[in-house]
């Protein structure tokens, strides 16, 4: 397959992105702040899930399957786009040099102290620990289907990307500044991907089990939580760009296939009860 080159306007593209990164990430993550506001307010009373069902919740329900339908399909679509970029341009590795090497040297020795702290919040040890104590939790509860959804879903993402990281074996940057070491293959980013997954799960727990009042708040929270904890990757140099776009994209699709199926399993169990 032949490779084409990148162009000089895109690398300079990625050369700026890399020497405001710190500003774009935090433009960024205030952008999605808003957005998780705004789909809060205005579709959140159908697409929340709740822990109690009743005759008129299957509108509630077709809206969360749509919802889902669209992550899948907008996260597949940009995970096989950056996929096949990866092996089939040189665009897009020298992207993620320009970006990489700009970013080393715009970023101040402050930012990367918070981001080594943070970026350990998706540790596979930490989200181990994070699993077990949430499936205990919620087997203590009384929530066995859940917990089994919960551990399922953690375990299943951080497969996943065990096995998408085989198949590209992508070398991972060079990252000598000693804040954090590395290893094995670098696409796509783990901790991006298994973050999404376990944040984002803890957010649809928190709406099926919390208050209605914390709610909000735990979504914003997730949100930021799980958007830091990729970024950090890029801001440590553990990870190109790519890597973590691809991790965020594939973490939102096996997300919203565990949601959708959770939801789904429980619609189907309350019809069946109530038919019975």
């Amino acid at each position: 397959m032949s490779q084409s080159p990148a162009h000089p306007l895109v690398l300079s593209l990625a050369q700026w992105a890399g020497t405001h990164a710190l500003a774009l990430f935090i433009a960024s993550m205030l952008g999605w702040l808003l957005l998780t506001w705004w789909f809060w307010r205005s579709v959140g009373s159908y697409a929340r899930p709740r822990n109690t069902l009743h005759a008129f919740s299957w509108m509630a329900l077709l809206v969360r399957m749509a919802i889902a339908f669209a992550l899948i399909v907008a996260g597949a679509a940009l995970f096989t786009e950056i996929a096949e970029a990866l092996h089939g341009e040189q665009a897009l590795g020298a992207m993620d040099d320009a970006f990489t090497t700009a970013l080393a040297q715009s970023v101040p020795a402050a930012a990367l102290q918070v981001f080594a702290a943070v970026t350990r919040l998706g540790d596979p040890a930490t989200l181990t620990v994070l699993c077990a104590v949430m499936a205990i939790g919620l087997l203590w509860r009384g929530h066995r289907w859940l917990a089994g959804a919960w551990v399922a879903s953690v375990a299943g993402m951080g497969l996943l990307n065990a096995s998408l990281k085989l198949v590209f074996s992508r070398v991972r940057p060079v990252h000598d500044d000693g804040l954090v070491q590395a290893t094995g293959f670098s696409f796509p980013s783990g901790h991006s991907s298994v973050s999404v997954v376990a944040y984002g799960m803890l957010a649809y727990l928190a709406l099926r089990l919390l208050p209605r009042a914390y709610h909000l708040p735990v979504a914003l929270a997730m949100t930021l939580l799980a958007g830091t904890i990729g970024a950090s990757r890029l801001f440590l140099r553990v990870h190109f760009a790519s890597d973590v776009a691809a991790g965020f994209s594939i973490g939102v699709v096996w997300l919203a296939c565990c949601v959708a199926c959770i939801e789904l399993a429980r619609h189907w169990s309350w019809w069946r009860a109530s038919k019975g």
